[in-house]
């Protein structure tokens, strides 16, 4: 009972996440001072720090699908250390167990490795990066993720992250440790799995391109999201955040009410430029973990693809 708990309360809370994303991208309410409180606190309450990924997110908007620039789900070349190491696993596991091990990592220590570790984020920030501190050894790439003038917004985003960790303990003093990591932590879990599906099946797949610096540029890079089926019930709790990406992409001030519309718009002005994948989720999510691991170049556009595809 508490399992179904933690999936039925984790999934509607992921519904808050999106609307305190909506507040980082200034696309909530016409008040800065009531948007910035409201996404700080739905963002705080999930021990996100709200300031700081605001701020990686921006830079992932800024450079979507840019290799050296671009900043999270952003893979490993062939040619590099980590792109031969991914491979090399990948044979040796075998599809099946490989696509296993990715679906664990990915979606139950993704999201702390990526807000501790900078996981999966562009080649010139470096490694590693760190949403919660700033000096010198979280800022050794050409770029700098986190400049030395965030650090206040980084320290007040830590603030309110330990504010919640003082009440989740003085919750656990009052009733028990293992009531407060079943009401808490179990939703806490169900929460960061929705927000890594939701990511890693936006930006990743067979023939979504990604781009070196001699190849990109902003256009292209916001049209290599995909939005995908996630049904009546899923786009009711989450503000269809996956199934309007692509028109969040090109536009990030639209507010979620209006995404659909926006949506159809963007796919009656320019209907081959829209990505769609109807894949059901589980076999989409199932495709990606067993087959994207490093990215090859095409000798074909000179963009790097995780299979050398038909075609490509």
């Amino acid at each position: 009972m508490w399992l179904v708990y933690a999936v039925v309360t984790g999934t509607i809370a992921m519904g808050c996440w999106v609307i305190a994303h909506e507040c980082g991208h200034n696309a909530f309410h016409p008040n800065r001072t009531v948007e910035r409180w409201l996404g700080f606190s739905l963002h705080s309450l999930l021990l996100v720090p709200y300031y700081s990924w605001a701020r990686s997110h921006a830079v992932h908007h800024a450079h979507c699908n840019h290799l050296e620039g671009g900043e999270t789900h952003v893979p490993p070349r062939t040619n590099s250390l980590s792109g031969q190491a991914t491979e090399n696993l990948k044979q040796r596991l075998g599809q099946q167990l490989y696509g296993c091990i990715s679906l664990i990592t990915h979606l139950g220590l993704g999201w702390p490795l990526y807000l501790f570790l900078g996981a999966t984020g562009g080649e010139d920030y470096g490694r590693p990066t760190s949403h919660f501190w700033n000096g010198a050894h979280f800022s050794r790439g050409e770029r700098t993720l986190f400049p030395r003038s965030f650090r206040g917004k980084m320290v007040a985003s830590n603030i309110g992250i330990i504010l919640v960790l003082v009440l989740l303990g003085l919750a656990a003093v009052l009733s028990s440790p293992a009531r407060v990591l079943c009401v808490y932590g179990l939703p806490y879990l169900v929460v960061n799995g929705w927000l890594v599906t939701y990511t890693w099946l936006q930006h990743t797949d067979l023939r979504i391109p990604h781009f070196s610096t001699e190849q990109w540029s902003w256009e292209k890079g916001a049209l290599q999201t995909v939005d995908r089926p996630y049904g009546p019930l899923l786009n009711l709790l989450h503000h269809g955040i996956g199934s309007t990406h692509v028109c969040h992409h090109v536009n990030a001030r639209i507010p979620h009410y209006n995404a659909w519309r926006g949506r159809e718009l963007l796919k009656r002005a320019f209907p081959d430029l829209v990505r769609y994948d109807p894949t059901p989720i589980h076999k989409a999510l199932w495709r990606i973990a067993t087959r994207c691991g490093a990215v090859h170049q095409s000798p074909v556009d000179k963009a790097y693809y995780y299979e050398q595809a038909k075609g490509i």
